[in-house]
């Protein structure tokens, strides 16, 4: 099983829908990261002993998961039930959101990354017959992002953007580049709402790799 197989792999039986956002379960997801390959690990990045980065009044925690020996690192905002920061998180709150994050990770790698494109079902083969395509459920639609998922202050979205940018460095190829942007794309259209400017910066710095990758 290659990365390929894992963006065609269908993942809605083993999601559920909270307050409107589809969730992976993270121990189906790891199971399957496993039989994909069995040296693959993950690790929670740590910022002077804790799992958490503080980020003006809220924090967000970092996940790199390691497939096919290619390291990709994603980050997740700590939030509540309603989506939003959670200014003093507990123990808890910190171990829901590092195994989202998780999940988050792994589908940079390609599973259920479709999830974070607001599609309901994945990429299909183009061998495939008109009355197989017909039969693909149509997509999810597409609701405006809210600045209001995540703090948008601008010591938060200036570290994102900076996040973004600093870990554009784990990409080997363009489509390492694609997954992570498409992975982040709730933040990032967020912080083209809110930011512009850190929006510019971040698109400026994954165009550079992108022709640097292309060579």
């Amino acid at each position: 099983m290659n990365q390929i197989d894992l963006l065609k792999m269908n993942v809605n039986d083993h999601t559920e829908k909270k307050n409107g956002l589809t969730y992976l379960s993270w121990a189906w997801a790891w199971a399957e990261v496993l039989k994909a390959d069995p040296k693959a690990n993950f690790k929670v990045e740590m910022f002077d002993g804790t799992p958490l980065m503080s980020v003006g009044n809220s924090f967000m925690v970092w996940v790199t998961v390691t497939m096919f020996d290619k390291p990709m690192t994603c980050m997740l905002p700590v939030l509540d039930f309603r989506n939003k920061p959670i200014p003093a998180p507990n123990s808890f709150d910190v171990n829901t959101s590092i195994m989202r994050c998780l999940v988050k990770a792994v589908a940079m790698h390609g599973l259920g990354l479709y999830i974070y494109a607001g599609e309901d079902l994945p990429e299909t083969d183009e061998s495939q017959t008109q009355v197989e395509v017909k039969e693909v459920k149509p997509k999810m639609k597409q609701v405006a992002v809210q600045p209001t998922e995540w703090d948008n202050g601008t010591a938060s979205r200036t570290a994102f953007a900076e996040m973004m940018i600093k870990f554009t460095s784990t990409c080997s190829t363009v489509a390492d580049l694609s997954s992570y942007w498409a992975s982040n794309k709730l933040q990032l259209d967020s912080l083209k709402q809110t930011h512009p400017e850190l929006h510019a910066q971040v698109l400026s710095k994954f165009s550079e790799i992108k022709q640097t990758l292309q060579g």
